[in-house]
């Protein structure tokens, strides 16, 4: 079993469910960025892992220089690889990623509101629903309104989690846009839009605990 961060991201070379996932992962972003007004684009993504997911939709997007990001992810040698990447795409000057961590608001200042908000590989990792819903009610202000919400969560045992995330969405003032599931029928992935207002602060510094450990990924 993977022992860390770094080594659990090289299961995107081998696993369906992973592959998968990204793919529709990258087909949400690129709809958002279609979908998002003329000019700047802001991004923000929540324990970006490399940033595979922007990053492999950007490569060939006609909107890639509209974008501004921030990926923000605590393990070095992910970021390490992630920065290598931007370079290579020539996009230095337009995205940044953070070596922190992501649960901290002050790791988002000057990056939000944000246009699009990635959060991809984290609901899985939560306690409970109590702490689901406190990241959910945070989202208000990584997001701008009308900004795009990007997110995944595991089934397990044939439990299907993410109907739970699609209802708390909801009450949050979070309308559906997408949704899928992989092949494997074990990852779902949303989209959804923000139709709330922006709250200029965060309603607390630590916007959620992530409790989760790479040999439980889901």
């Amino acid at each position: 079993m993977p022992k860390d961060w770094y080594e659990w991201h090289e299961l995107y070379n081998t696993e369906p469910t992973l592959q998968q996932r990204l793919e529709i992962v990258r087909e949400f972003i690129a709809y958002s960025l279609n979908a998002s007004p003329n000019g700047n684009i802001r991004v923000v993504s929540v324990c970006a892992g490399d940033g595979r997911d922007l990053l492999g939709t950007l490569k060939n997007h006609p909107r890639k220089q509209d974008v501004s990001a921030r990926l923000v992810e605590l393990n070095p040698q992910l970021v390490e690889r992630g920065r290598a990447t931007i370079e290579t795409l020539g996009l230095a000057k337009q995205i940044e990623f953070i070596n922190g961590d992501a649960a901290i608001a002050n790791n988002y200042i000057g990056a939000v509101p944000a246009d699009i908000v990635i959060v991809c590989g984290v609901l899985g990792h939560l306690a409970d629903d109590r702490e689901l819903k406190r990241l959910i009610d945070n989202l208000s202000y990584l997001s701008k309104t009308g900004a795009f919400f990007i997110w995944t969560r595991g089934h397990t045992n044939g439990i299907p989690y993410s109907d739970n995330v699609r209802k708390i969405l909801f009450a949050s003032q979070f309308e559906e846009v997408n949704f899928q599931l992989t092949a494997t029928g074990d990852m779902a992935v949303g989209l959804h839009q923000y139709i709330g207002e922006n709250l200029p602060q965060p309603k607390e510094q630590q916007l959620f605990v992530f409790s989760g450990v790479p040999s439980k990924a889901r």
